[in-house]
């Protein structure tokens, strides 16, 4: 088991390289989103959806130049219009996977109402959150998750598909 994994390392020592690259610029991305959705939310008072959005989309934009300028360095020659196009396309199914998995963690899962809300609740209140900070705050982890494997793979075999 040990030598297949070492083997499928080295075989593909490149794209592992590429996806750390790839998860550091989604950290920066997270951290863009995360914080401008609590800024939105807790200063702004946009409705939390609302505030997904423009968060998502401005990681979104981040993480764009910075796939270009690092992860993908290669591509700095390729038609910009074509390219984020293709990479705004990938991710506006990102955001409504995030939304859809947000949404529904943080209202039927998570949130005051949700199946798991009295664990949650207990959680919260152990680290000194409000419940509701807390859980859609977990729904956004739990969201950003799954759509850094969606964006990643889609975008590395379709809008950077011809980079070796």
């Amino acid at each position: 088991m040990i030598a297949k994994v070492s083997a499928l390392t080295q075989d593909n020592r490149k794209e592992i390289v590429r996806f750390l690259k790839f998860a550091v610029v989604g950290t920066l991305g997270a951290v863009i989103d995360f914080g401008t959705l609590n800024l939105l939310i807790q200063f702004a008072g946009f409705p939390k959806v609302l505030a997904n959005t423009c968060s998502f989309t401005a990681a979104v934009i981040s993480n764009f130049v910075w796939n270009r300028l690092w992860v993908y360095p290669e591509t700095m020659g390729d038609p910009l219009t074509k390219q984020f196009f293709q990479f705004f396309l990938v991710n506006v199914a990102g955001l409504a996977i995030n939304t859809v998995i947000f949404y529904g963690a943080d209202q039927w899962l998570l949130g005051e109402a949700g199946v798991l809300a009295g664990p949650v609740g207990l959680l919260a209140l152990a680290i000194g959150m409000p419940h509701f900070d807390f859980a859609y705050n977990a729904a956004k982890i739990l969201a950003t998750a799954v759509v850094l494997f969606w964006n990643f793979f889609v975008n590395r075999f379709w809008t950077f598909r011809h980079v070796e």
